[in-house]
């Protein structure tokens, strides 16, 4: 993720920029970071997961509801907005102030890694997700190989449990809506090379 070159922008301004450029930003306390494209794998494995949540949710008569990566995420301690691969916000959708059409209350986040963002999703984007009240579970998917990563938090715990789920034979469970998807279907589609 590669910064621009404009810093102390307020809010309106950022909004303003990304609707000018027809681009996406990530806007962090004043400076923003234009998004890359991403590859067919990152787009197919994230069509996949969006598509089997919002059907097993739906078929539950779930109260909770998917987003794709067009939607925003405010995080009101850092003043931040982030585009997730995947959210899940369970009960009624709470808004921004200054930027309606991003959300603040998501339970459940999700990334697909790629090359350029690996190190930031698993560090300091995950602390930055820890700042929201609402976030119980973070899941991490490689694209490239048959592995994904849930970080889940107890009830009235700080500590974060680590699950990995690993082959194309495990299914993985989502703890904080209950749902589990088999690993075929997140990759479903996708080209996997496994290494020598």
């Amino acid at each position: 993720m590669k910064a621009r070159k404009i810093n102390n922008l307020t809010v309106e301004e950022y909004i303003q920029q990304e609707i000018e450029s027809s681009c996406k930003y990530e806007y962090h306390d004043g400076k923003i970071y234009a998004l890359a494209g991403g590859t067919l794998n990152h787009g197919l494995i994230c069509g996949n997961i969006f598509g089997e949540l919002r059907s097993r949710l739906k078929e539950n008569d779930s109260k909770c509801l998917p987003l794709n990566t067009d939607i925003k995420l405010h995080i009101q301690k850092t003043n931040s907005y982030v585009y997730p691969d995947t959210m899940v916000i369970c009960g009624d959708i709470k808004m921004a102030t200054e930027e309606p059409n991003s959300v603040t209350n998501p339970v459940l986040i999700i990334e697909v890694l790629s090359k350029s963002t690996a190190e930031y999703d698993r560090g300091d984007k995950f602390h930055l997700y820890r700042q929201i009240p609402s976030f119980k579970e973070y899941v991490i998917i490689d694209q490239k190989r048959y592995i994904v990563d849930v970080h889940y938090k107890p009830e009235n715990s700080d500590l974060w449990k680590i699950t990995r789920f690993e082959g194309i034979d495990k299914t993985v469970f989502f703890q904080s809506i209950d749902i589990s998807i088999p690993m075929k279907d997140l990759y479903y589609r996708t080209n996997i090379d496994f290494p020598e």
